[in-house]
């Protein structure tokens, strides 16, 4: 990736990437992951152009992390590093496979993202950039996040998915940065859990429709075993999940956002003036719940390839 122009859309994934340590009853081991990073590698994994902007540690941990983003073909040109240890989370997976999270981040690696880390000017080929979990709860990286969605906001399709984790939620100015973002999101991408935690007392739909009246183009509502949900000004879809053997549900909700995305560009629909209809839209709900349906059937975000997904 350049600063020059190119004829091959980017997205740019933004936050942080972080060592899960993973708790369940066959034990404790460790995995690469965090939001943004899981998002990232299920992009590239999908043939998409991919560009990771975040914060990484310059110890074992940091290189691993990388090294794995650069294997399935994630550009770090824009990732900045440094020697802050590298950010952890403490995942514990109950026997139904449906993970919880506990964070160690004071003085790591992710939130240590700054403005000064951040390009006055994008490269041109970036088309689209995905934000979201812990790099909108942490600071610095939040502020950071936050100042580039205000400045790229209308010129490239911004895609907002929450994945709010309750741990990091106890900041005031957190609920308000979200809505402030969800304002200038084309596509935001949330959980039924993440939903109620902003819109309280409403149900998904309602609170759907209080996104798209505040500007948002595109509504996306992943509703776990019972499928997704989809809803534009002109009209909403709702889609099935594959039923599946679950092995755990980390990284599912991000293959899901990554796969949608994916679908997007598939149909040569990435603008920050993004319009689909009815039957683009159930499309891509489907293409992505069958990718986040893959993911849950292996231990860990180990997100499928294109390989593995439909062609048509």
């Amino acid at each position: 990736m350049t600063g020059g122009a190119s004829d091959v859309p980017v997205v740019l994934v933004c936050g942080e990437a972080l060592i899960d340590v993973l708790e369940s009853g066959d034990g404790t081991r460790l995995a690469a992951g965090g939001g943004p990073f899981n998002t990232a590698r299920a992009l590239a994994r999908l043939g998409v152009p991919t560009a990771f902007l975040g914060h990484l540690s310059t110890d074992s941990s940091g290189r691993e992390l990388a090294t794995l983003l650069r294997h399935d073909g994630v550009d770090l040109e824009l990732t900045s590093t440094g020697p802050e240890p590298t950010t952890t989370a403490i995942v514990r997976v109950a026997g139904d496979g449906v993970a919880e999270y506990e964070f160690r981040f004071e003085g790591t690696s992710a939130p240590n993202l700054t403005i000064q880390m951040v390009p006055d000017e994008l490269p041109a080929g970036i088309a689209a950039l995905h934000v979201g979990t812990l790099g909108l709860a942490l600071e610095p990286m939040a502020s950071t996040l936050a100042a580039l969605i205000k400045r790229e906001s209308g010129r490239r399709l911004v895609m907002l998915d929450p994945n709010i984790r309750i741990a990091v939620a106890s900041d005031p100015a957190y609920r308000d940065r979200l809505h402030s973002l969800i304002r200038q999101a084309t596509i935001v991408k949330a959980s039924v859990e993440d939903l109620a935690w902003l819109y309280p007392g409403d149900d998904y739909r309602t609170a759907a429709n209080r996104m798209l009246d505040v500007g948002v183009r595109l509504v996306v509502v992943t509703l776990g075993v019972e499928g997704a949900f989809g809803a534009t000004d002109t009209g909403s879809v709702a889609v099935a999940a594959p039923h599946v053997d679950v092995v755990d549900t980390v990284g599912a909700g991000d293959t899901f956002g990554a796969a949608f995305l994916a679908r997007l560009f598939d149909f040569d629909l990435v603008s920050p003036d993004l319009e689909l209809d009815m039957m683009q839209l159930e499309s891509a709900l489907r293409f992505a719940c069958l990718a986040a349906a893959i993911t849950v059937t292996r231990a860990g975000a180990d997100p499928p390839y294109r390989s593995e997904l439909p062609r048509d």
